[in-house]
């Protein structure tokens, strides 16, 4: 049975407990095959499971775009626990980035061309909200998916460069 969790704490400790490896898989959710794809390797290779569902606003350059990405959460649990996840983190946006939370991470040349030309900040966003989730999760293993290739070169970059331990 899949555990939904919502806050930090809840995380922490569900985690303390968990069977190491830990592999996590962070979305924003409205999960279609590739996520499904990453949940079925994160389930082979790891004892405990996450997938986090987060729509993260300081990836999007148009507020618009961030009220209108699509959501629906009650499916995307299904998905998770069809595919074997032990917990989904589905926090609210204080819980990502608790009241006066002011920092962000900024990843150099990787994130500058392309995508990162076309979305100024876009990048900055992404890599804020993968640190933080890095951090509040401890996992030994993240999966991202190869679509977006520019996005795992500036993630594998910031865990390079901050020594975090989760392996890319």
């Amino acid at each position: 049975m899949i555990r939904v969790l919502r806050t930090r704490a809840e995380l922490r400790a569900a985690l303390a407990e968990a069977e190491r490896p830990v592999g996590l898989v962070p979305t924003m959710g409205w999960l279609h095959e590739g996520h499904r794809s990453l949940m079925r390797r994160a389930r082979a290779e790891n004892a405990t499971t996450v997938a986090t569902i987060f729509v993260n606003p300081r990836q999007f350059n148009e507020a618009a775009d961030f009220r209108g990405y699509p959501r629906d959460e009650e499916r995307d649990i299904g998905i998770c626990e069809a595919e074997g996840m032990d917990i989904v983190w589905i926090p609210e946006t204080d819980e990502v980035y608790p009241p006066g939370f002011d920092t962000s991470v900024r990843v150099g040349a990787v994130a500058e061309p392309l995508e990162g030309a076309a979305r100024p900040g876009h990048f900055d966003g992404v890599a804020t909200v993968v640190a933080v989730l890095f951090a509040a999760v401890g996992a030994e293993h993240a999966y991202f998916g190869q679509k977006d290739a520019q996005q795992v070169m500036v993630i594998r970059r910031m865990a390079l460069d901050l020594a975090l331990p989760t392996e890319v």
